[in-house]
């Protein structure tokens, strides 16, 4: 569970880049190394959307920052 978690933020981090380089030049990365494959794109688009969510699940599960106050 916690190898998930980590890997999961991993991609997370690694769409947020693609995501600010997208803004910044209007090149898109990841529809580049999808060599243009529009089922491809769109199924590493939902791989993200995957880690939103187990993300949120692990925030609301086990509370990590329930001691910070």
């Amino acid at each position: 569970m916690k190898y998930t978690t980590w890997i999961l933020c991993g991609i997370l981090i690694l769409f947020g880049l693609f995501a600010s380089i997208y803004a910044l030049t209007g090149f898109d990365i990841l529809l580049f190394l999808c060599a243009g494959n529009i089922y491809a794109y769109r199924g590493f688009l939902s791989l993200a959307g995957v880690g939103a969510l187990w993300l949120l699940f692990w925030l609301l599960a086990f509370r990590p920052t329930k001691f910070l106050s």
